[in-house]
């Protein structure tokens, strides 16, 4: 199959991460430097850009994609970093490859090139995507006492050429016709590059003591035409969900 991401690559989560887990004397200390963006390079790392690299589907689709230097990835974790750690020791990284890891997209998982960033008295292997200007979406205020109304889904299921999803997110524990229980279906508002998924409560109107427990569930939505590259975003904050194989 040929190249059909043209529209650009929307990534779905973080775009550092790690390879194998924190070893126990360092564990505490490298987890919130990382977090905090407090990682540095005790050599100096490439600044040369590598060659377009490629970003594949499991369906077989592929796109070409501009990449990173080693150096400017290092710059984009320390750049994403949250809160500062005025207690963290700073990690230490030694060296840089250019390799290939999972990520997730607005279109599923997918493999892509990623920097893996060594550092030091740890086997744990630091990785930044290695995509120049993937698509992100970044949230708005999160108010808790003004909370945009509607139920948000965790993921959507189905293929490029689907013309319904699943989608699953937290629900009532039940359907309508038991205590505490909701039936729900879901509506799309679409548009050339993305689709909205709003879930609809019914649910059942016996006044009682209900747990606040949610509950897996899911909901059908169908589309006005097939999903194609679109990304699909929840109604809550407008973010892009994981799409799973159907």
């Amino acid at each position: 199959m040929g190249d059909r991401a043209k529209q650009g690559l929307v990534v779905v989560g973080d775009l550092t991460g790690q390879i194998g887990d924190w070893e126990e004397l360092v564990g505490d200390n490298d987890k919130s430097a990382l977090m905090s963006g407090q990682v540095r390079a005790t050599t100096p790392l490439a600044q040369d850009t590598p060659p377009p690299g490629e970003v594949r589907w499991p369906d077989g689709t592929s796109t070409t994609v501009d990449l990173l230097s080693a150096d400017r990835a290092l710059e984009e974790i320390t750049g994403s970093g949250g809160s500062p750690c005025s207690d963290c020791r700073p990690l230490d990284v030694t060296a840089a490859r250019l390799s290939s890891g999972p990520v997730q997209t607005s279109r599923g998982p997918a493999t892509a090139p990623i920097w893996e960033f060594s550092v030091l008295g740890s086997n744990v292997k630091v990785t930044r995507l290695a995509v120049a200007n993937p698509i992100t979406v970044v949230p708005p205020p999160w108010d808790p006492n003004d909370a945009p109304e509607g139920i948000s889904i965790s993921s959507a299921r189905g293929g490029a050429d689907a013309v319904q999803l699943t989608v699953s997110f937290v629900g009532a524990p039940a359907a309508r016709d038991q205590p505490c229980g909701a039936d729900y279906s879901a509506e799309a508002v679409e548009s050339r590059l993305a689709v909205v998924v709003i879930v609809l409560e019914d649910g059942n109107p016996a006044v009682g003591a209900c747990s606040a427990v949610g509950a897996p569930r899911t909901a059908l939505v169908h589309l006005a035409s097939p999903l194609g590259e679109r990304a699909v975003l929840e109604v809550k904050e407008g973010l892009p969900v994981q799409l799973l194989a159907p």
